[in-house]
């Protein structure tokens, strides 16, 4: 019986040093796969960190290019992108922008290659597919070049097959895998291309033109306003409207998403907001007896809540998302400052959707313009000057010409008629034709000629000859204004206030006028010899009827406007954004959304976050941020009151808007102004070493006055 007991005991034991082996043989294994798991993790990781490591390199090879350009045109600008200029749209363009829809995996191709790209991944779902189905496929063998650094950007493209290699100066920087998106900056603009990219196989690419791209987006953009303000139109208290003013509301209004079930609007709250719907379903409902019951079910192109925007009106019905839902939507209070009240035809009987709350007032405002006369002695000695009476100003040390300036087109000399002093500015008449310039170089003339503002620099006369049109321009001895701000840092309050001022009003001259500027930035603002600002370089200033938009992408990298950058047609708002820029460059000493790649620049202004200094106070800020509004018509000065907004607001409380359009104020940037010799507020330039050929086909020969 003992040993039978025995034999038990040691069995058992086996059994148990067993089990207790193949728990830990067990616990062994988990332990392993966690670390399989966590070591393909970090792998993943890594591999990820590898690819930010290399686009990092890429951004940092971009950036020193870019100084290293900086540095041999042999100007100091603080990073500031070179000028973007327009460029035709050729009417063939319409033709060859041809849907070809895409097969569903290359459709989530080009939805996820737009989704992970900074510049592109703001596009609305809409306009991804009709990018991606305005795409063409072509194949590339081993080796070849698809695009080359240095050369002129014309395509977007997207890799669908194969590898590709990305080198700058011959040195690689990365590998592109399918689904990578590059060469997205020339579908905006006429770019250099700042690397090269090979095929390292065989690969499969989409591609997609500038002219394609522009034409495509600028269609759909006209389509869109137009369907938009047909659904307006179905409105009872916006029936009576003008175009012009339902487009106003368009620019006003935003686009909101609501999910499945959620309620956008409430019976029994009082309402605000104006809702269109663009897609999905609306089910409106009013309770009876404690219950929901179903009215009807609205459809894309339906709206609610009109009588919202002009009385503070109860929801009588709750509206509530079937499916997804998007709406565009507008705020009262903006569409009050929009829209004047007395154009709206009030309805006797109110809708199902709203009864009575609280009434609601509109002031208007008036204001007397007063304008400066015209600087009558530069008048009467450009009257009697010719091309060959003028003589160029030389500095008195060295003997050579004073250059005040240079552009694309040419550069600005100081010259001389008698004892009047001009400036005159030399366009190049070949570079003009090469890169299709010449309707621009009129409109500047025709604009030009014409104003007659304290606020804008005076044209006297235009010549020409054989290389070059010439401008004979009032001549600001005061010098830029942003070789002020470079030297200053950035300029106290006062000042920068009364920058801004006379901005405003060299805009109020030209809105009036029909005329949008598009180029504001320190380096076109003049300062006359009293510190009066004066704006300059009208190469981008265009007339454009009220209502309508223009969709040329142009102007300064750091001062675009957003619906520049998404290609929706622009008008005076940009105008307005420039302004609020402008003011927080003046207030720090830099614009809000800078960088040395212009990616980066564009991926800031779309995503509008702006950062203040400590020391910006609350009224700048209130007023940046109510000129740079992501939708332009919810900017301050773009509403029916006009500039008259931008005056009242608190920032310049302590403008005298009268003294200031006579000139009777003493300029704070008076201060600012070296006395001397006419050219000493201008920074020294190095002198023109290469003579223009000649152009003689003659487009500019009713340019002369």
């Amino acid at each position: 019986m003992t040993v039978e007991m025995g034999c038990f005991r040691s069995v058992r034991d086996l059994e148990l040093r067993l089990l207790t082996a193949t728990n830990e043989l067990e616990k062994e294994r988990e332990q392993r796969q966690e670390l399989e798991t966590r070591l393909q993790y970090l792998e993943q990781q890594l591999r990820k960190k590898e690819a930010e490591v290399a686009q990092l390199k890429s951004e940092r090879s971009l950036e020193a290019a870019a100084r290293k350009s900086c540095e041999v045109a042999g100007c100091d600008r603080g990073g500031r992108g070179r000028p973007i200029m327009r460029e035709p749209l050729p009417d063939s363009c319409f033709l060859l922008a041809k849907r070809v829809p895409k097969s569903p995996s290359t459709a989530r191709l080009v939805e996820q290659a737009v989704r992970s790209n900074e510049l592109l991944k703001r596009m609305q779902p809409g306009q991804t597919v009709l990018l991606g189905d305005c795409m063409s496929e072509t194949t590339r063998a081993r080796g070849e070049t698809i695009i080359a650094e240095g050369d002129s950007g014309e395509s977007m493209y997207i890799l669908m097959e194969g590898l590709l290699d990305v080198s700058k100066q011959g040195e690689s920087l990365c590998t592109l895998q399918p689904g990578a998106l590059f060469g997205e900056l020339a579908i905006l603009y006429d770019c250099t291309r700042t690397a090269t990219v090979k095929a390292l196989t065989d690969v499969r690419l989409l591609y997609l033109s500038r002219h394609a791209f522009r034409s495509v987006l600028m269609r759909e953009s006209q389509l869109r306003r137009k369907l938009i303000i047909k659904f307006l139109k179905t409105a009872k208290t916006l029936k009576n409207l003008p175009d012009e003013q339902l487009s106003k509301m368009f620019d006003c209004m935003e686009e909101s998403a609501f999910a499945d079930g959620e309620a956008i609007v409430n019976e029994g709250e009082v309402g605000h907001i104006f809702y269109v719907i663009l897609r999905g379903q609306v089910r409106v409902s009013q309770e009876v007896e404690g219950s929901p019951r179903l009215i009807r079910v609205l459809e894309p192109g339906d709206h609610f809540g009109e009588l919202a925007l002009i009385r503070n009106m109860r929801r009588t019905a709750t509206c509530t998302a079937v499916g997804a839902v998007t709406c565009l939507t507008l705020h009262s209070e903006v569409f009050t400052e929009t829209i004047p009240l007395e154009q709206i035809e009030f309805p006797t009987e109110l809708d199902c959707f709203t009864q009575p709350a609280v009434a609601n007032s509109v002031a208007t405002v008036s204001r007397e313009r007063l304008v400066a006369s015209d600087t009558e002695e530069e008048e009467a000695a450009a009257a009697v000057c010719c091309l060959s009476h003028l003589q160029p100003v030389r500095y008195a040390d060295t003997d050579e010409p004073v250059t005040l300036g240079v552009g694309a087109f040419g550069r600005v000399d100081m010259v001389c008629c008698g004892s009047t002093v001009f400036a005159l500015k030399k366009v190049g008449k070949a570079n003009v034709v090469q890169l299709h310039q010449e309707e621009h170089v009129r409109a500047e003339r025709h604009i030009l000629a014409d104003a007659r503002s304290p606020f804008i620099v005076r044209l006297y006369r235009v010549f020409r000859d054989n290389k070059f049109v010439y401008f004979l321009l009032e001549m600001c001895e005061g010098g830029e204004l942003w070789s002020k701000l470079r030297d200053a840092g950035k300029f106290d309050e006062t000042t920068a206030v009364f920058c801004c001022a006379c901005v405003v009003e060299a805009f109020d001259y030209l809105h009036t006028r029909g005329i949008i500027y598009r180029d504001l930035k320190p380096e076109n603002l003049m300062l006359d010899r009293y510190g009066y600002i004066k704006l300059g370089d009208f190469g981008f200033a265009k007339k454009l009827p009220r209502g309508e938009k223009t969709y040329s992408f142009c102007g300064t990298p750091e001062y675009l406007a957003p619906e520049v950058l998404r290609n929706e047609g622009h008008d005076f708002g940009v105008d307005l954004w420039g302004l609020g820029i402008l003011a927080y460059e003046l207030l720090t000493g830099s614009p809000p959304f800078t960088s040395l790649d212009p990616n980066r620049i564009y991926s800031k202004i779309l995503e509008g976050n702006v950062m203040y200094p400590l020391y910006v106070g609350d009224s700048a800020r209130s007023f940046v941020h109510r000129m740079c509004r992501p939708r332009p018509g919810q900017r301050l000065g773009n509403g029916k009151n006009g500039l008259a907004s931008v005056r009242n607001h608190s920032w310049f409380r302590n403008v005298d808007w009268r003294k200031l359009q006579s000139c009777q104020i003493e300029a704070p940037t008076a201060r600012l102004i070296r006395k001397g010799s006419p050219y000493v507020n201008f920074d020294r330039l190095p002198r023109d070493s290469q003579e223009p050929p000649d152009e003689l086909s003659g487009w500019d020969i009713d340019l002369c006055t």
